[in-house]
């Protein structure tokens, strides 16, 4: 399990920073090609990729009960991830095996799904049960034209699907720290056409060094300008982002500083989402890259505190109106940006300082993971 700092850890380092007026700095400037955000034979690569990996689908609290299911594209491919009667979530191919019509759209509860089309039905575990007019179809077996499976795992309140063929490293998720706790609901789901290529929005996320200057009014009147924790693991890694009322823990014994409500943090989890855990609420952001311009964003957003403690429903929302209303949306226009100058000639790579520590740590994983899915 990934080794990261506990609260004391995170307080004492920040702290530090504060009063030494710096931030955690990389050994190195990463210079990533801008035809890598441009080439549509690198995205094929990336693509392929984020097939291969065990990839975060959604929280497992979108799938509260057994029938829950939710059915959405992951990697250009319809998927179907569901919780079984005995409570197991399996994940599968959303496609009938009769004639590939997709089964189920959007999140529900069922216990079983029925093709549009022609009526054949799938139970929550996948298997063939029903076929209208069966006899039409001799030396049909049932037993052979279940939905087809992928590979699916519960870990931390965050289910992962593979499409690879072969079951993926199950070290790879085992090193991941616990992510969603088993109190957080969720409380609302959305998806997000962003008009940008996968990448440079991700981006957005890792680093804090543009706070002042692109979150003049939103963010920065609570946070540091460029002060950031930046705390790799495999080929994730942790961003802390503190917020000014982190100060008072300089008073306390370091064995009682509590870090909650003083700090954003934002886990990459390789290679296409990252979890925001803000001060009420927690955002589970999955990216599935379209095109080379265009990013389809699913974001699923939990309460951080039991929903039966008063006020933490209302906490919560407010918490998300603030951040999507405001900062996430100064993200978004941002990211737009970058993307109408990607072709420009002004640039042939993109220079990544110290400052920004995640995302070479983010390019040097994905370019390992191209390297290894070419052989």
């Amino acid at each position: 399990m990934a080794q990261l700092l506990d609260d004391a850890g995170v307080a004492a380092r920040i702290l530090g920073h504060i009063e030494a007026g710096t931030t955690d700095e990389s050994d190195e400037v990463w210079r990533e090609p801008v035809a890598n955000y441009r080439s549509a034979a690198r995205l094929a690569r990336e693509i392929e990729v984020l097939r291969r990996f065990p990839v975060p689908f959604c929280p497992s609290a979108a799938l509260p009960e057994p029938g829950s299911y939710v059915a959405r594209q992951a990697a250009g491919r319809p998927l179907l991830v569901v919780r079984g009667l005995d409570g197991v979530v399996r994940a599968f191919h959303n496609v009938c095996r009769h004639r590939g019509m997709e089964l189920a759209t959007g999140a529900g509860c069922a216990k079983a799904f029925v093709c549009r089309y022609h009526g054949w039905t799938y139970g929550a575990d996948g298997t063939l049960r029903h076929v209208p007019h069966e006899h039409g179809f001799p030396g049909l077996e049932r037993a052979t034209r279940g939905l087809v499976p992928l590979h699916a795992r519960e870990h931390g309140g965050v289910v992962f699907v593979s499409q690879a063929d072969e079951p993926p490293d199950a070290a790879r998720i085992d090193a991941l720290p616990e992510l969603v706790g088993e109190e957080q609901r969720l409380f609302a789901s959305r998806e997000l056409l962003v008009p940008a290529n996968w990448k440079i929005f991700l981006e957005g996320f890792l680093e804090g060094y543009h706070i002042k200057s692109a979150h003049p009014e939103t963010f920065f009147p609570f946070g540091f300008d460029n002060l950031n924790l930046v705390e790799p693991f495999g080929p994730n890694s942790r961003v802390t982002f503190p917020f000014q009322r982190i100060r008072a823990l300089a008073a306390q014994p370091p064995e009682q500083r509590r870090v909650a409500g003083a700090l954003t943090y934002v886990t990459s989890l390789f290679p296409n989402a990252v979890l925001v855990v803000l001060s009420h609420h927690s955002i589970l952001v999955v990216l599935e890259p379209l095109s080379v311009s265009e990013t389809r964003a699913h974001t699923y957003a939990l309460s951080n505190r039991p929903a039966a403690e008063p006020g933490s429903a209302e906490a919560a929302a407010r918490d998300a109106e603030f951040v999507n209303g405001t900062g996430g949306a100064e993200d978004y226009a941002i990211a737009c940006a970058i993307q109408r100058g990607i072709d420009s000639p002004a640039n042939d790579v993109f220079s990544f300082g110290r400052f920004e520590g995640a995302l070479a740590h983010f390019h040097r994983a994905l370019d390992a993971a191209l390297a290894e899915a070419a052989g």
